[in-house]
């Protein structure tokens, strides 16, 4: 937390759960935001240890049970008052609109590379404006590049959650961008006054990093 993040998120499965949360809770106070992230490993019948997550004062609680499982998750979001923020579930703007059908969820973590691009997800966040479902932009590890376009994204109005958006030295000894991306006050800055991306690529760095070439002739 003293590098400024916001936000700290606990993987959690069946087993390992409930009294790791109750320790990390402890350790960071109740003014840290917290939360957990189950990658789809749980299901209905685990009500109760999803219930005792729920007393622990988390900010969500993404993923619990299974991408295709909307009428369940809303079933488990009526029991809860953490909030479900939906993931893997959705993969499409329709599916976006079938959670909010539902109520399946009362966040939505938007990865521009599941639903299938970034006109997908600007859709999905513009729906989810439109009913107050608040939303963040998950990440998978992107160079220099592909942060840059989801600074982009994230810069939208309702991308009021702390998201996937860590500067280049969390993962990169050397990033292939110009300026690298840097975090200050836990946060990154929109680069409003460059034009394109808002960085540059440094070429000369991916030509030391190619390791093979091929053209294609169109």
């Amino acid at each position: 937390m003293r590098r400024g993040y916001r936000r700290i998120k606990l993987k959690v499965q069946p087993g390992a759960d409930v009294s790791f949360v109750e320790a990390v809770r402890r350790a960071v106070g109740d003014q840290v935001a917290l939360s957990v992230d189950a990658n789809a490993a749980y299901t209905l019948e685990d009500g109760d240890t999803l219930r005792r997550l729920d007393q622990l004062g988390l900010q969500m609680i993404e993923q619990p049970l299974a991408a295709d499982a909307l009428t369940h998750h809303a079933e488990l979001q009526r029991q809860l008052d953490t909030p479900i923020c939906l993931d893997e579930s959705i993969c499409s703007l329709q599916r976006a609109e079938e959670m909010v059908t539902l109520g399946a969820g009362k966040i939505i973590n938007i990865k521009p590379g599941r639903v299938g691009g970034f006109t997908a997800a600007v859709a999905i966040h513009d729906l989810a404006a439109a009913y107050d479902i608040p939303v963040w932009c998950g990440g998978m590890l992107e160079g220099g590049i592909g942060r840059a376009h989801n600074v982009a994204l994230a810069s939208l109005p309702n991308f009021t959650l702390p998201g996937d958006l860590s500067p280049s030295e969390r993962y990169w000894e050397r990033d292939i961008v110009r300026p690298p991306w840097t975090m200050a006050d836990g946060a990154l800055t929109v680069p409003w006054d460059q034009p394109g991306m808002g960085v540059a690529v440094d070429e000369d760095y991916i030509e030391e990093l190619t390791a093979r070439r091929e053209t294609l002739d169109a």
